[in-house]
């Protein structure tokens, strides 16, 4: 019997309308009217419960850009600087943000290591400047020159763009990221991208030193999945592509340098 009469008082509420389910409902529960009313208002009133939020785990994540370009302005070193690649970099980042100011001047302002060359009877280097203090040799042309290394050369970038950073060492994801985020990245690599094998060994004020002639520096402006895309100061070439493998295994043996800057 109990079975059965909640079964029809289950039927009870479902199918009566309004004011005769509340009846109902107050007749078998012992409750007046008034009170089973304002009961049924009150749980019409609540708001609905909010939905669930995922666990942060299972929250969807921003996948990184599988390519990116900017749009950079070229300058070319030649013919005053041919051997002035990393300042004339430098000065395509600056343009691109604004800061129009001619490479002669930058190469003036760049620091520089005057040591001077010294030569072993067999034609090869003693001594001579380390590109980490400055600039070594002259990059006019008018006598030997060598080159810069980040170290360097980060404070005059400083000096410009106060938000730069030495991304040297950093992975290439790293460089990738800021190109997605639309800044440059002045790369050092070698001219005509090519695995470096000739390599030279002389003593420096800081101790002895191992470089290749063949260094080169440019500025990276683009990638997608198999590619890099730089501005050439040594051909005047914009957006060169480049096979992404080798690029990456030259900048490795280049010591994996790079300069660039954060949002200002």
């Amino acid at each position: 019997m109990k079975v059965t009469f909640g079964f029809f008082l289950i039927l009870g509420l479902l199918f009566s309308g309004g004011f005769m389910s509340v009846m109902l409902y107050a007749k078998i529960s012992g409750q007046d009217v008034q009170t089973v009313m304002a009961m049924d208002a009150k749980l019409e009133k609540q708001p609905p419960p909010e939905p669930e939020q995922p666990p942060a785990a299972e929250q969807v994540q921003e996948q990184p850009k599988t390519k990116a370009m900017i749009d950079a302005p070229v300058i070319a070193q030649k013919p005053e600087l041919p051997s002035g690649c990393e300042i004339t970099s430098i000065a395509m980042m600056l343009h691109y943000k604004g800061i129009k100011l001619d490479k002669m001047q930058l190469y003036d302002e760049m620091p520089k290591d005057p040591t001077p060359i010294v030569w072993n009877k067999d034609g090869t280097i003693a001594s001579w400047g380390h590109p980490n203090i400055g600039y070594v040799g002259d990059g006019t042309g008018k006598s030997k020159g060598f080159g810069i290394y980040h170290k360097a050369l980060f404070p005059l970038l400083k000096s410009y763009i106060p938000s730069a950073v030495d991304i040297t060492g950093e992975s290439f994801d790293v460089y990738e990221k800021q190109i997605a985020n639309g800044r440059p990245v002045v790369v050092w690599t070698t001219i005509g991208f090519t695995m470096p094998t000739r390599w030279s060994e002389w003593n420096t004020s800081i101790g002895p030193i191992r470089a290749t002639f063949s260094e080169h520096a440019v500025l990276m402006v683009g990638y997608d999945e198999t590619s890099v895309y730089v501005n050439d100061p040594w051909t005047g070439s914009k957006n060169v592509r480049l096979d992404k493998k080798l690029f990456i295994d030259i900048w490795e043996a280049m010591g994996k340098q790079g300069l660039s800057y954060t949002a200002d």
